[in-house]
C-alpha cells in the first residue's frame, strides 16, 4: 500500500459479513474488517479465533459471519492451532496436494484475555518457532465477554468487576503489560501497535506488512469497548485519537529488529484528556485523587520516553 488510497481499500469486498451480534460502538469488528482488507485480491485466508466476544458474536455453528475458512479455538490455544494449520499447509504444498498458484494466509484473532493472559504460552511458542502467520490482538483492556473482569492489559486504576472502585480500592493497582515489546523480544520479523485513526492508513499499512512479511508477525490493536470503558458508542474515534495524542497508546512498529515511531503527536496531550472520556476512570477526578492522576501520567511518560529511546537507536 505504498500509494495508499482509502477509497480503493474501503471498496474491497468485506470478509466479515454484517449481521453478527457484536455491540454497537465495539472496536473489535472494526479492527477485524480493517485487517482483512489488507489481503490481496485472490488470496485466501484461514482464520483462527480464540474464545471471546468476537467468537461468540460472529460464529454459532453452523452459522458464521466469516467469509474465509474459520476455526474457533479455545481461549488458550489459538496460537498453537494456527501454527499447526500453517505447518500442514506447507507440508501439503510440498507434496503437490495444493496447487502452487493458490496462496493462503494464516491470521489469528484474540482478545487481550486470550492473548496477554490465557493464550500467552501458545502465542509465545508460535512466535518463537517462526510460523508464517499473523497473530492479531484486539485489545479492549479486560475480559469483556465474561463480565468486564481485569486482565493484564487493563490499565492502572481502571474500574472493573474484579477491581471495583470503592472505599477500599481505587481500581486495578498494577500497570498494564507491554505485550508488543514482549513479542518484539521474541526476535520475530514484524511487530506493530496501532488503532483507529481518521483514514485508517496506519492500521491498513501495518496489517498488509504483517500479512505479507514472511514469518511470525504480531499486531496489537487498541479496540475500545463501550460497555467496559463506558463511553457513548458514537465516540469511538475520539477515544482512539485521544489515546494516541496523549501517548497512552503510541503507534509504532518493529521491523526486523528496528524500532520506528509511525506517529508522533505535535503536542502531547495530558492523560486526563483520555481518561475523562471513560466512565471506568471517573473516580480519578474526585477531590483527593489528584495523586492518582500524577502517577498515571508518570507511567505514560516513562513508557513514551523508553519507546523514543528504542526508536532513536
Amino acid at each position: 500500500m505504498s500509494n495508499y488510497s482509502l477509497k480503493e481499500v474501503m471498496n474491497k469486498p468485506e470478509r466479515l459479513s454484517p449481521g453478527h451480534r457484536m455491540c454497537a460502538g465495539c472496536g473489535a469488528t472494526i479492527g477485524v474488517r480493517a485487517v482483512l482488507r489488507a489481503l490481496h485480491e485472490g488470496d485466501q485466508a484461514v482464520i483462527g479465533n480464540a474464545t471471546g466476544c468476537l467468537e461468540v458474536s460472529s460464529f454459532m455453528y453452523p452459522y458464521t459471519a466469516w467469509e474465509d475458512s474459520y476455526i474457533h479455538n479455545a481461549f488458550e490455544n489459538a496460537g498453537a492451532t494456527l501454527s499447526g494449520v500453517e505447518t500442514a499447509y506447507r507440508a501439503l504444498k510440498k507434496r503437490g496436494r495444493i496447487p502452487k498458484d493458490v496462496t493462503y494466509k494464516f491470521i489469528t484473532f484474540g482478545g487481550d484475555g486470550g492473548t496477554y493472559d490465557i493464550g500467552f504460552q501458545s502465542l509465545s511458542g508460535a512466535m518463537e518457532r517462526g510460523h508464517d502467520m499473523v497473530y492479531v490482538c484486539y485489545d479492549n483492556g479486560a475480559y469483556m465477554n465474561t463480565g468486564i473482569q481485569r486482565s493484564s492489559a487493563t490499565p492502572m486504576y481502571a474500574d472493573t468487576t474484579t477491581t471495583p472502585v470503592g472505599k477500599q480500592s481505587n481500581g486495578k493497582m498494577q500497570n498494564r503489560k507491554d505485550l508488543a515489546s514482549i513479542i518484539a523480544d521474541h526476535d520475530v520479523p514484524y511487530v506493530a501497535q496501532t488503532t483507529f485513526t481518521s483514514n485508517f492508513k496506519d492500521l491498513h499499512e501495518k496489517a498488509e506488512k504483517a500479512i505479507y512479511t514472511e514469518g511470525a508477525c504480531f499486531l496489537n490493536i487498541m479496540t475500545p469497548c463501550p460497555r467496559g470503558w463506558r463511553y457513548e458508542t458514537s465516540e469511538i474515534m475520539k477515544i482512539c485519537k485521544l489515546a494516541v495524542e496523549t501517548c497512552y497508546w503510541p503507534m509504532f512498529e518493529v521491523d526486523h529488529g528496528k524500532w520506528h515511531l509511525t506517529y508522533e503527536p505535535k503536542k502531547k496531550l495530558p492523560i486526563e484528556d483520555f481518561l475523562k472520556e471513560q466512565g471506568r476512570f471517573k473516580h480519578l477526578f474526585k477531590k483527593g485523587n489528584e495523586d492518582l492522576l500524577v502517577q498515571f501520567q508518570a507511567e505514560v511518560d516513562h513508557r513514551w520516553e523508553d519507546l523514543q529511546y528504542k526508536c532513536a537507536r
